[in-house]
């Protein structure tokens, strides 16, 4: 007769508590059968360095990878656990120090300890998490957070489209600029256009066509730069056509980085709007070793804890 193998001691995830979903409506349970996808952020082999001035020593992606990835002894760890819990490994990216397991929403349950819920917010249904996220005692110093089993949208675009204001008289000047005319008065160097460099621009909504995208270059006098979609967790560039959706913000991203550094190369990193989304979406920027990004502008935000 096979003897059963002890429980090993849980142990919750540092800062993964979420107090109780109180904006929405009370849907249900998630169905058992429900596939979800989750990220595990590993620790990394060695710690980076206290940034102090003077003291930034460049680094490749290879050699970042190889002292400040994860562990390949820490991946096979997760890897035993996820089989132990019925999940598959989808992913590994040891410079990202991520680990993508999936599996039904039963199985991610057990394996984190988690409580899932559906909840109806602003007419859409979400996934949401509540408690804190558990592992085994073994995988504690191993796993520093686990993202995907709570869906809901994380950040909002944050552009504002001029209204009438019908007889009230405006607070500000109506005087418009162009990035153009911006960057002048920041006193930006006219004589260089970023060629050379790359810019990530992270949306997590929306979308833009090539040809309104051209239309405004053509009419700022400046060379379209080119433009690269990337799509990050599934999702795409999708505009809705509509100008006062996500589409404004994607947009106005790509317009003032191109009308201000026309020779730069613009990568936009699409990604659910989700805690998921927006971690990997960043981390996919900074090592994207073929595009090689040295700047990352995120419009989107949320309010502060």
């Amino acid at each position: 007769m096979a003897e059963r193998k002890p429980k090993s001691r849980r142990v919750a995830i540092a800062g993964s508590g979420k107090p109780p979903f109180t904006q929405g409506k009370y849907a249900g349970p998630v169905s058992g059968d429900e596939r979800i996808t989750v990220t595990l952020r590993l620790r990394r082999k060695k710690a980076l360095p206290a940034p102090a001035e003077g003291a930034f020593r460049r680094v490749d992606y290879d050699e970042f990878r190889a002292e400040h990835g994860a562990d390949p002894a820490d991946v096979d760890k997760v890897e035993a656990f996820a089989h132990e819990h019925a999940l598959d490994v989808t992913r590994v990216s040891l410079a990202q120090r991520a680990v993508d397991l999936s599996g039904t929403a039963a199985a991610m349950q057990s394996a984190f300890g988690a409580k899932l819920e559906r909840y109806t917010y602003q007419r859409r249904t979400f996934r949401v998490r509540s408690g804190q996220i558990t592992i085994p005692a073994e995988l504690a110093k191993v796993v520093e957070g686990v993202f995907g089993l709570d869906d809901r949208p994380r950040v909002q675009p944050h552009f504002r489209m001029v209204k009438d204001a019908g007889k009230r008289k405006p607070r500000a000047a109506t005087t418009a600029y162009t990035p153009i005319e911006v960057a002048k008065l920041y006193n930006f160097p006219g004589h260089l256009d970023g060629k050379g460099q790359t810019i990530a621009i992270l949306e997590f909504g929306g979308g833009y066509h090539p040809d309104e995208l051209n239309k405004y270059f053509a009419k700022l006098h400046v060379k379209p730069p080119r433009i690269i979609a990337v799509s990050v967790g599934g999702a795409h560039n999708a505009p809705t056509g509509k100008a006062d959706s996500a589409d404004g913000e994607v947009l106005l991203d790509i317009e003032v980085c191109g009308a201000v550094a026309p020779g730069a190369q613009i990568v936009v990193y699409f990604a659910p709007n989700t805690d998921d989304g927006f971690i990997n979406a960043l981390y996919a920027a900074i090592h994207d070793n073929l595009r090689r990004p040295s700047i990352v502008s995120i419009s989107w935000g949320s309010p502060e804890n």
